[in-house]
């Protein structure tokens, strides 16, 4: 057994964890909501998608600073800001009733849109460090702040907006776990975050090694295969969470976790010594942030236009064309990556 079969098994031994850690989240996440009273939107936006991208955030930070990859951080944080928007092709799949978008709230285009900011954002900084402009404070990038002031504005826009949802949501009914206490909910949120956290950070050491015992670029791995199993407690949780018929909870996680993801780049490069973190990695990651900004544009506009064919019986253009994009990004880095 040669290197490229222990790089696949702990790949595959890190997505065990976070499939099942995954599990964990959506239903204790489920549990706290409950007992609080708060919206289904708001625990996805918030409480969901901030521990469902950690992975994302202990992957970047031990790429940079400790398997000296820069290129696993920054694929990783596009590649699953792509793959996340793929995981509302499979929603729309499951939710067979009729498209997700005319279940969906409408309230979820604010996010969308401030996604689309931050990643064309992302995006044009790469392509503008290649070029060698690249305004900086030291070794920390200029995009930084402002990355983190985006980020910090899209919250408190979609907070303010979904207010008043909070305060309906709050009515509805309660007590559906009379045998879990919010102590013991709260205890497990954070036992299944631990394990997160533990799995989240071997990941870019994994894909370093499967870079090089498969002969594959690190762009290439970072984005997909890293990517991929970063977010699986992404894909995990919306899957519980369109099962139980909170079909809000499960895309305000999604476009939740985008929004987080980007703002990890921040902090990816602060953590990297070696100057701006993206004046360091391939220009093809402007391909996946391109990638991105148009996959979210397609939610946007199904969300607007609430479409009620359904293709072959089974998913809507709309999701067709995310996973269209999705393949043609892996392909493309597949092909040109470095």
């Amino acid at each position: 057994m040669g290197p490229a079969f222990w790089a696949w098994l702990q790949l595959a031994a890190c997505a065990a964890v976070l499939t099942v850690a995954g599990a964990r989240l959506s239903r204790n996440g489920d549990i706290i909501a409950d007992k609080t009273g708060i919206s289904g939107s708001w625990v996805g936006l918030v409480l969901l998608a901030g521990v469902t991208s950690l992975p994302e955030l202990v992957t970047g930070l031990s790429a940079v600073a400790a398997a000296g990859a820069p290129n696993i951080a920054v694929g990783d944080v596009l590649g699953s800001c792509v793959f996340n928007l793929t995981i509302l092709a499979v929603v729309d799949f499951l939710h067979r009733e009729e498209s997700v978008y005319r279940r969906a709230s409408q309230g979820h285009i604010l996010s969308a849109g401030f996604g689309v900011i931050l990643v064309g954002f992302a995006g044009l900084n790469v392509l503008l460090a290649q070029k060698g402009v690249a305004l900086s404070f030291g070794h920390v990038g200029a995009y930084t702040p402002i990355f983190l002031v985006l980020y910090l504005v899209a919250v408190r826009a979609v907070f303010d907006y979904e207010r008043e949802q909070v305060v309906d949501h709050a009515a509805e009914e309660s007590g559906r776990y009379p045998e879990v206490t919010l102590r013991q909910a709260v205890a497990g949120y954070a036992a299944a975050a631990l394990a997160v956290l533990a799995a989240g950070s071997w990941l870019p050491f994994v894909g370093v090694d499967l870079a090089q015992a498969m002969g594959w670029h690190k762009t290439f791995v970072g984005t997909l295969f890293v990517a991929a199993a970063t977010s699986l407690p992404e894909l995990v949780v919306t899957i519980a969470a369109v099962r139980i018929g909170a079909v809000d909870m499960a895309i305000a996680n999604l476009l939740g976790s985008n929004l987080f993801n980007v703002a990890i780049l921040a902090l990816d490069d602060i953590a990297f010594l070696r100057g701006p973190l993206l004046s360091h990695v391939s220009p093809m990651h402007a391909v996946s942030a391109a990638s991105a900004a148009v996959m979210t544009g397609m939610v946007v506009v199904a969300l607007l236009y609430r479409p009620r064919a359904r293709l072959f019986r089974t998913v809507g253009w709309a999701s067709l064309g995310l996973l269209a994009v999705y393949l043609l990004n892996a392909y493309f880095l597949y092909l040109h990556g470095e």
